[in-house]
């Protein structure tokens, strides 16, 4: 903290002035042979709010992380795994006028957190440094620089909250360049893609015993859209996750004659790992189809990476769907007379249906 506290021995703040020493959420100190972890934040004191801290023998070296992480969880959050925008929105309520003008500016644009100094920040928002530190402080990080580290963090998990800047106008020419990267992006997917690859998948769709083409977020209505395409010439085919349903009662279904197509695209749901575990547990055959940041995974016999890049503040998709046109259609051709003869059936009850 900022200067030493005496503790009573209950573990409390025992000083009668109403002021309360600074020590950074998540931290500890050591004072002789224990060290202090808060455990939870009580009633607000006449300067601050009063810590409650447990003592924790220093020997202890071993179990010192998981105290810390069960103090935070006590107190309501663990911050360490906290996005830094959450922390900023969690702490903006108490905040001095110009601590929330700092803290606003960087709930709306936390990419300034990952591209500006301090001094800039200042800055940026009409506050001091001393305000900068002080609410870097509150936030619970030990200095600016670790601050920022956590925010571009964030950011490379594919937020695309942290493209926004502050006062920032949209260039002129700006959906000429929106047009030009999206014709980047499909030229770069399909200059990538191996002919024999899609093929291959292709053929494996048709003898599959079932097809399951899944996909949350962005990546469900490619699912979706690809089931609807596929259904034409491979009858037993399924998109998942439907409404209000979850995944283990699918799972559980899943053989060795099946094939998963998955669409992985960022950001992806916390359960894409666990999930690609359980195809591989099944010894099913997977196609993954990623953005260009995820790392190639080994448990897909395809990996087809789209790249998203944009001009704007949303990813681009247009590359996924030119990989689906691609992989529908060879899928159609190569399904010969067998996938002709279903197309006609369709045709033949859509025109006695009056459906469209």
């Amino acid at each position: 903290g900022r200067q030493p506290c005496r503790l009573s021995p209950g573990g409390r703040d025992d000083r009668r002035d109403g002021g309360v020493a600074r020590i950074d959420p998540l931290s500890y100190c050591v004072q002789g042979r224990t060290r202090l972890v808060r455990t939870a934040t009580c009633t607000a004191l006449r300067h601050g709010p009063e810590r409650v801290w447990k003592r924790i023998p220093v020997a202890a070296t071993k179990k010192a992380d998981f105290h810390l992480r069960l103090a935070a969880r006590q107190a309501g959050s663990e911050g360490s795994l906290r996005s830094f925008v959450s922390r900023v929105r969690a702490t903006l309520p108490d905040l001095h006028p110009a601590e929330r003008r700092l803290g606003e500016l960087l709930s709306d644009f936390p990419g300034e957190m990952a591209s500006y100094s301090a001094s800039e920040l200042a800055t940026l928002a009409g506050v001091s440094n001393a305000t900068v530190t002080r609410f870097i402080r509150r936030l619970g990080y030990g200095s600016f620089d670790e601050a920022r580290r956590h925010a571009r963090e964030d950011r490379s998990t594919g937020s695309r909250l942290y493209l926004d800047h502050a006062g920032e106008v949209a260039p002129s020419g700006s959906v000429a360049h929106l047009i030009e990267r999206d014709l980047v992006n499909v030229q770069d997917v399909l200059a990538d893609i191996a002919g024999q690859d899609i093929d291959a998948l292709a053929l494996a769709l048709l003898e599959a015993r079932k097809v399951w083409v899944m996909g949350f977020r962005a990546g469900f209505p490619f699912a979706l859209y690809l089931q609807w395409q596929l259904t034409q010439v491979i009858e037993n085919i399924v998109a998942l996750p439907g409404g209000g349903q979850t995944m283990g009662e699918h799972l559980a279904s899943l053989d060795q004659r099946d094939i998963v197509i998955l669409f992985g695209l960022r950001r992806r749901v916390a359960q894409t790992g666990a999930l690609i575990a359980a195809i591989r547990q099944a010894e099913v055959r997977l196609a993954y189809v990623t953005d260009e940041g995820a790392p190639r995974q080994d448990g897909a016999e395809w990996h087809f990476r789209c790249n998203t890049e944009s001009g704007g503040p949303l990813f681009s998709h247009v590359a996924v769907m030119a990989l689906c046109n691609v992989l529908a259609n060879r899928t159609i051709a190569q399904a010969g007379r067998e996938g002709r003869v279903r197309l006609q059936q369709i045709e033949k009850l859509n025109d006695s249906l009056s459906e469209l």
